[in-house]
């Protein structure tokens, strides 16, 4: 008795795997695969087969709402065959302009493409707004290591024999000392601090060079106070051209204005041009040693004269 029962439930089995076998065929006859080309597999990932019945796939196959809806119930008449109604897996639902509609399950990547795309935003962002990469190409040898420190002590001196009449000489003296301490770090330094100490130096150096233009002035506009608080840290060199341009045009005034500047005003334009033509130098020719200590030099010729302007 048990053994025909068995006989029984075996056959029954065979029967609805041949009658499922048979309604795959018809329904792979009316929708014929449909090959996956790579862009498709990489705007959707989870598409793995013409014939798993989710939204996605039945786009792929221009496979209808309705007519899903008729192969559902076709497959559920099968014994032993359940269709879930969701995946429990994230799907996306392909328009036809290209967008993604995401579902719930989906947030996470959501939410991780927007963080894609923002660092994709941040990496592309203007030149004017990336820190600075300084040239660190100096210091080839021990001579030249020696002289470009030697050659930073002369700002600290300078920064002493300002004339400390108010609060914006001060700041400017102060920066000056700054300057001559984070340029002698920067020589004298190796390995991975030597990059920190480069970006150290051209701050400070923007930094004397906003001092000098607010002592000069009294006072700065407020919206260039604003941008030179912003790029300060991250474009010392653009601001440093900017406040040095400001200061140029004050000494050109007063040296008009005063004949005893006349002579301090033409050894500080020498100065200035020899001092702009090292510098260029020593980033066109990064071999040609001691190009950096004759920067030095000239920057501090041209910071002596400045100093004039405080007397």
């Amino acid at each position: 008795m048990h053994f025909d029962e068995n006989i029984r439930d075996a056959l029954t089995l065979v029967g609805c795997q041949l009658q499922l076998a048979r309604r795959l065929l018809l329904l792979h006859n009316r929708y014929p695969e449909t090959p996956i080309s790579p862009s498709q597999r990489r705007q959707n990932p989870s598409f793995c087969s013409p014939f798993s019945l989710s939204a996605t796939n039945s786009h792929f196959l221009g496979i209808g709402a309705s007519t899903l809806l008729r192969v559902e119930t076709s497959l559920n008449g099968v014994h032993g065959v359940h269709l879930v109604p969701h995946s429990p897996f994230a799907y996306e639902e392909i328009k036809q302009h290209g967008d993604f509609h995401q579902s719930t399950y989906g947030r996470s990547d959501v939410r991780c493409n927007q963080r894609l795309r923002v660092q994709k935003v941040w990496q592309q962002r203007p030149a004017c707004l990336k820190p600075i990469h300084g040239c660190m190409n100096g210091d080839k040898h021990l001579a030249e290591r020696v002289v470009n420190v030697l050659t930073s002590l002369p700002f600290i001196a300078l920064g002493i024999q300002v004339p400390r009449k108010n609060f914006n000489c001060k700041l400017y003296a102060n920066s000056l000392i700054g300057v001559g301490i984070a340029s002698s770090l920067y020589h004298a330094s190796r390995g991975k601090l030597r990059k920190y100490f480069r970006w150290a130096d051209y701050t400070m150096i923007a930094t004397a060079t906003v001092c000098l233009s607010r002592a000069l002035r009294n006072e700065n506009p407020k919206l260039l106070t604003a941008a030179t608080a912003f790029f300060l840290p991250i474009q010392p060199l653009m601001v440093s051209a900017v406040h040095t341009g400001i200061m140029e045009v004050a000494f050109a005034k007063r040296a008009y204005q005063d004949p005893d500047l006349r002579m301090a005003h033409n050894v500080h334009k020498m100065s200035s041009l020899l001092g702009g033509a090292l510098f260029i130098a020593d980033d066109l020719f990064p071999e040609t040693p001691f190009l950096h200590a004759g920067w030095h030099l000239a920057a501090a010729v041209g910071v002596c004269t400045c100093n004039k302007l405080l007397d």
